[in-house]
């Protein structure tokens, strides 16, 4: 018998509803249902909550096989955290463009390097996009690491693309304003976002 059977059996046997389960688990409705389904392994603390809630042993639960499965998925689960965090952190980083002295500004016959507070040699509509795209850059970084604490995939997910979109914009912008230094490390930043999406998907 598999989890998903074994799971449904217990439950009927003790006349509960899968509602009245996931309250006793704390997890949604929807968890139950995905795990009797057979589409779906709870993870390691939600599978401690099942043996300890109906008495029965995590070996008893699951076979040998869906053992290694389940420690595959968390594994996968982990990695993508990993990613998620590291990718979140990156972009937060960006308030580094707003300090660092990294954008070009000309005295007399000199070129000194001034931060994004200081630099006044510049349209007022120029300087509102910088600020917008780096206020935008960290804040889907913290919004990043909120969905990576609250195991939201989708929305992590949604908010990376939204990431590398904005990358992608600000490169071009940069580069077209001729910023060198601003430029260079906005495109390393995007290099690494890439991989870190290339690596997640690879553990999908």
């Amino acid at each position: 018998m598999d989890f998903n059977e074994k799971l449904q059996q217990l439950r009927k046997q003790n006349n509960l509803t899968q509602e009245q389960l996931a309250e006793q688990l704390y997890v949604s409705r929807t968890a139950i249902s995905k795990w009797e389904s057979g589409k779906g392994y709870p993870n390691i603390e939600s599978l401690k909550c099942i043996s300890k809630f109906f008495s029965i042993s995590i070996d008893e639960l699951l076979s040998g096989g869906e053992l290694i499965n389940l420690a595959e998925i968390e594994n996968r689960s982990n990695l993508n955290k990993i990613y998620n965090f590291i990718s979140g952190l990156l972009d937060v980083m960006a308030v580094a463009f707003v300090f660092l002295p990294l954008y070009g500004e000309i005295k007399g016959d000199y070129i000194y390097s001034v931060n994004l507070l200081s630099f006044t040699q510049i349209e007022p509509i120029n300087l509102i996009i910088y600020w917008c795209i780096f206020i935008t850059i960290i804040g889907l970084g913290i919004a990043k690491l909120i969905f990576t604490h609250l195991d939201k995939e989708s929305w992590n997910n949604l908010a990376a693309k939204y990431s590398i979109a904005l990358s992608v914009a600000a490169v071009c912008s940069f580069a077209a304003a001729r910023e060198p230094y601003v430029t260079v490390l906005l495109f390393l930043l995007f290099v690494i976002k890439i991989f870190l999406l290339m690596k997640q998907n690879r553990t999908r």
